[in-house]
């Protein structure tokens, strides 16, 4: 029990009664299609299980976490799991903060940097007084004061603090460090031409809008005027309009009563106090309604130009560079920079950095190994996607020198180039032979080579998986008849087939000097009536290429953003965009009410004899509306309870049992089914039961065909990834097709998917070619890439190393180029058998 973890009867989800032994201190693969089991098997029971176990020893809440549906798990270890959600939507995070890296730069800079005099101008050098080690804020010491060689002038010596822009004694007083400042847009937020009532302030709505009506109202009496709800925004008189704009115990109103006070239930906040007030309580996070709304305006900062730091700081230099400049260059060049201080510092300089330095470099490599060595220190983590995320977490993680830990990691090489995936495996090695435990979901076939056991789930997805279907070498994989990887991974044993590249339909879309961020491209053409795939190392710039550039293009725009011309446009209907963006928040929006089945269904259920007899219309069917919802839950089926320090947990209501509805509803049924019931099955298993219901069953194939038949109906939209909730868009466009030519453009659509599931999504791909569409997929999964008719590959690195473009051609005609990456994959791919 030492060196294995032994799960015996899981039945969480759809797993079937599964029982395995897990070998510890291995890199173990768990694969399978998509919808198999594989999350349900390491996250909602393994994970869950350390976790549950793990609280319980120390005597905390472990009845906070449900056990899962497990007969026993032995052998566990403490354990970690490094998903692709983004929890920190925090501004002032960026790579370098969350990596420490930002730290070690403070530190070089308030020992190594040359100030310049604030009197003559004159550059004073550093003194290299010995210093002990870089303690947590090395920060705390007493400010220290120097002299100018030049002209005498004592000034004070900036530390670490003064390097930071998340302290006041570093942070330009201007944005507060933050590197734009912003401004109310209030021709957004006000329309003079509605009352209040009408809706003549975007930011008061609903409830909460006639709460503030009473209290303006109120306020009005107070001071001895009317306040009109129903009076049009433009025929407001001044002190009308400076209570509503500013509030009571505003300057602007104070002026008109200076000695009066306001009373109780006078106290209006005032509509653009408000705004500012939310806005800062959300620190600017680029999430907020207001942003959303686009109540602000956001803009450079004028004093720092975005570089967050007083002038004085950002003036002091280490070998030539500011920490500006370091601040906004790869993680690559940092790293090359770094190296090069060895060089160009004395002996002196070198010794105070000594205690950093290997630190640091050691840090940078494993960020520059995941693949993330594009990326600069002030880039936001808000901005990164999740694969980056997972893959920063896991650089950092291999810093804490943790051992005996049992690492969970979901689809690490989401996002991920093939050459990349090479750095990864190695740092994942790294992570094992620290003595941990490294459980990988995963479908890439590099990283199933490279683990010491992997195990597959299957069959199928949904109801058809939740076996394990295969254990052992990827040899044993191949030799077993159940395995779904195992087929796969045999076929592709085969000498390869002949492959017939479509020609196009004679057109072309030219994109002529494309320079947008790294991209710098003199001309590119791309086939209309094509499968074209965009490739190249993460960062290279495809997404700008095709998201940034051709999307915001026109035919009858005379200036084209990111570049100079783009002509054939004018041979496409319609441009329709797939991209990763989250599908929402709102916990209301699930698979059913996304795809618009849940308004058939409902349509369904109303007609039914059994509904007209209880005249249940499909108001009632509703679980977003009163009437026939279970109004204890709201006909979310879950009540929220607050945790305090841990995240607020959902338990089954206790009214409706988690079925949503009243009783009355409940008792109206389709084929032996309540609306309640369809909910709760996954979307392949109510195929036969609607097959006969037309607009609904068409929905149901067609996701089913985009490998999405193991969700369930009722799942919210917001458990969904980036990949899940592209392929419910793509199907949503195939149940009604285009009567004209469209551009599809798709932000790597494999993303999560089999080996299997690539083969069946490119095969729906080709129905939208064939039907005379142009299909453009930014991609690195070579399963998909080798069967395009037409790669554009972009590089040859990420970042300033990226951006040009290496190779245009058929997969065949790009795997002989030699400096290009994915030619150098695609070209073992096409060629090469297992």
């Amino acid at each position: 029990m030492k060196d294995t973890i032994f799960i015996k009867g899981a039945w969480e989800n759809n797993l079937k009664n599964v029982s395995l032994s897990i070998p510890k201190f291995k890199l173990v693969v768990l694969t399978g299609p998509s919808g198999s089991g594989k999350s349900t098997l390491a996250m909602d029971t393994l994970q869950r299980e350390c976790q549950r176990q793990y609280l319980d020893s120390m005597g905390m809440m472990a009845d906070a976490i449900s056990k899962p549906k497990v007969e026993s798990i032995r052998g566990l270890s403490p354990s970690i799991s490094v998903g692709q959600h983004v929890t920190n939507r925090n501004p002032r995070s960026t790579v370098g903060t969350v990596t420490d890296i930002y730290m070690y730069i403070r530190f070089i800079f308030a020992r190594l940097g040359e100030q310049v005099c604030s009197s003559c101008n004159g550059s004073i050098p550093p003194s290299f007084e010995p210093t002990g080690v870089l303690t947590a804020e090395d920060q705390e010491i007493e400010a220290q004061s120097i002299s100018c060689p030049h002209c005498g002038e004592v000034q004070e010596k900036l530390g670490m603090l003064h390097f930071s822009f998340n302290k006041p004694e570093g942070a330009c007083e201007t944005c507060s460090g933050l590197g734009h400042v912003a401004s109310i847009n209030e021709a957004m937020v006000f329309n003079p031409e509605l009352s209040l009532r009408d809706g003549g302030v975007a930011s008061l709505k609903g409830v909460h809008r006639d709460i503030q009506m009473r209290i303006l109202v109120a306020a009005g009496k107070h001071y001895g005027f009317d306040f009109d709800p129903d009076l049009p925004l433009k025929n407001y008189s001044d002190i009308q309009r400076d209570l509503l704009f500013y509030g009571v115990e505003s300057e602007e109103f104070k002026r008109h009563y200076p000695n009066v006070k306001p009373a109780a239930g006078t106290k209006f906040e005032g509509v653009i106090p408000g705004l500012w007030r939310r806005y800062k309580e959300k620190d600017g996070d680029s999430g907020s309604k207001e942003k959303e709304g686009s109540f602000f305006h956001e803009q450079l900062c004028p004093d720092c130009h975005g570089a967050r730091l007083k002038k004085e700081v950002l003036l002091v230099q280490v070998a030539n560079a500011t920490i500006s400049d370091i601040s906004e260059w790869s993680l690559e060049d940092v790293f090359e920079w770094t190296k090069s201080l060895q060089t160009e510092l004395p002996q002196d300089g070198l010794q105070l950095v000594e205690p950093i330095f290997q630190d640091m470099l050691t840090r940078l490599q494993r960020l520059i190994d995941v693949g993330l060595g594009y990326l600069s220190l002030n880039r936001q983590t808000v901005s990164l996607s999740g694969g980056e995320t997972q893959r920063l977490r896991l650089a950092t993680l291999l810093g804490s020198a943790l051992t005996g830990v049992l690492y969970i990691l979901d689809e690490p090489t989401t996002g991920l180039h093939a050459k990349d995936t090479v750095g990864l495996i190695r740092v994942l090695q790294e992570l094992r032979d620290l003595g941990n435990t490294v459980l990988v979901i995963e479908h890439d076939v590099e990283m199933m080579r490279a683990a010491d056991h992997i195990i597959d789930i299957g069959p199928g997805a949904g109801v058809n998986g939740g076996t394990v279907v295969g254990e052992g070498t990827i040899e044993d994989l191949m030799s077993s008849e159940l395995s779904v990887t195992g087929t796969y991974l045999r076929e592709e044993s085969f000498p390869p087939p002949t492959r017939v590249r479509r020609k196009g339909n004679g057109q072309n879309i030219v994109i002529q000097q494309a320079q947008l961020r790294n991209v710098d491209i003199p001309t590119v053409s791309i086939p209309l009536g094509c499968l074209v795939s965009v490739t190249g190392v993460s960062g290279s710039g495809k997404s700008t290429l095709v998201f940034d550039i051709l999307a915001q293009g026109s035919p009858k725009a005379h200036e084209q953003t990111g570049c100079k011309e783009i002509t054939g446009l004018e041979h496409v209907g319609d441009i329709v965009i797939f991209d990763q963006s989250p599908m929402g928040r709102v916990q209301r929006s699930n698979v059913a009410t996304y795809t618009d089945m849940f308004t058939h269904l409902r349509k369904l259920f109303a007609g039914l004899p059994e509904a007209k007899e209880r005249k249940l219309t499909t108001k009632h069917f509703s679980f977003n509306s009163p009437g026939g919802r279970c109004e204890t839950c709201q006909g979310l089926g879950v009540l929220s309870v607050d945790m305090n320090f841990l995240p607020d947990l959902e338990v089954k209501c206790t009214d409706c049992k988690g079925k949503r509805f009243t009783e009355e509803v409940l008792q109206v049924k389709y084929e032996g089914y309540s609306i309640s019931d369809l909910l709760n099955m996954s979307v392949e298993e109510s195929l036969p039961i609607l097959k006969s219901e037309k607009k609904i069953s068409v929905m149901i194939e067609m996701l089913c065909e985009v490998g999405l038949g193991y969700l369930q109906w009722g799942q919210s939209v917001k458990t969904l990834s980036g990949g899940e909730g592209q392929r419910i868009r793509l199907a949503k466009v195939l149940s009604k097709p285009s009567k004209n030519h469209t551009l599809y453009l798709l932000d790597e659509p494999t993303t999560g998917l089999h080996p299997t599931d690539i083969k069946q999504l490119h095969s729906l791909l080709n129905r939208l070619v064939d039907a005379g569409n142009t299909v453009i997929v930014v991609e690195h999964s070579l399963e998909l890439i080798r069967e395009s008719d037409w790669v554009i590959d972009i590089g040859p690195e990420g970042g300033l190393a990226g951006g040009k473009l290496i190779a245009e051609g058929t997969p065949e005609q790009v795997a002989e180029v030699p400096i290009s990456h994915t030619g150098k994959y695609l070209k073992r791919i096409l060629t090469e058998v297992l």
